[in-house]
């Protein structure tokens, strides 16, 4: 071996020993030190660092959010299957509990966690009806399935950011069985509320209708009440007037009289001259003439 390839190799195997001794870890990542396979650094810190090849090795995890988005056929309490879409985020919270629960030098280990939504999505629903779903509070549900998949994650070092419903669907056989059942209830439902409507209006009618006859009577009989003592008051005026100068009041009188007669130009009259209406026509100053002898 000359001695140009004994220095390319020294140089060679000085850069393979560089490169196996310095690594990066991001802002982005987890990682932790082993060495044979052995934790000496649970919580290695962004930036370059060194280490002893072939003795000492890294493990980086991303950290940053992931998710998982899936559509499972879950059987109901009812009898019924449904099928939902689901969408579950998640992170690796702590690096070492990762490693030590999977044993996986990547994110493959997350695997595990798939078993547990699958298992948590069937237990928050499969004690609930097909209507308690559809109908239900949704972000109840929610709450209940990301507090599920959390517990059953314990001891991975996995986080769960969230975990929502995002679809129920409905196999076609069972939609329109179900769709025609809740139409048939809406129909009965809003024919019940009819009924009940018209039989309150009719009520609500009848009593109205009562009180407007109260009214009406009352204010009838209070109207003749009032009339009986206006008309007696205006007796009680016209005989006091009529005593007190019964020449004028023959006067009012014969002037009433004369307007309700000659209303109209039309108007015909025919009487004797000689008759009490045309007293005041014969006198020049207004007041009655007097009888003619007899």
């Amino acid at each position: 071996m000359s001695a140009r390839q004994s220095v390319l190799l020294v140089v060679l195997a000085i850069a393979f020993l560089l490169s196996q001794s310095i690594y990066v870890v991001f802002q982005r990542d987890g990682a932790i030190l082993l060495q044979f396979d052995k934790i000496v650094d649970p919580n290695v810190a962004p930036g370059l660092h060194l280490q002893m090849p072939l003795v000492q090795s890294v493990v980086k995890y991303d950290r940053r959010l992931l998710e998982i988005k899936e559509t499972e056929t879950v059987p109901l309490g009812d009898q019924k299957t449904v099928d939902v879409e689901f969408y579950v985020q998640w992170k690796v919270a702590d690096p070492t509990a990762f490693y030590l629960a999977t044993g996986a030098r990547d994110l493959v280990g997350a695997d595990r966690l798939v078993p547990i939504v699958d298992r948590s999505l069937r237990d928050t629903l499969a004690p609930l009806g097909l209507e308690q779903i559809v109908g239900g509070d949704h972000g109840a549900l929610d709450t209940r399935l990301r507090s599920s998949i959390q517990d059953g994650a314990k001891g991975l070092g996995i986080e769960i950011a969230d975990a929502r419903l995002t679809g129920i669907g409905l196999p076609k056989e069972v939609a329109e069985v179900w769709y025609d059942r809740m139409r048939a209830e809406r129909h009965r439902a809003a024919d019940e509320l009819r009924a009940r409507g018209a039989e309150e209006a009719a009520s609500i009618r009848a009593t109205a209708d009562s009180q407007a006859q109260t009214t009406v009577a009352e204010a009838y009989r209070s109207a003749q009440t009032i009339r009986g003592e206006g008309d007696a008051a205006a007796a009680d005026i016209y005989a006091r007037s009529y005593g007190q100068d019964t020449e004028f009041f023959a006067f009012y009188r014969s002037l009433q009289a004369y307007r309700d007669s000659f209303n109209g130009r039309r108007d015909v009259l025919v009487l004797q001259p000689e008759g009490e209406f045309f007293d005041y026509f014969k006198s020049a100053d207004g007041r009655k003439a007097p009888a003619p002898p007899r």
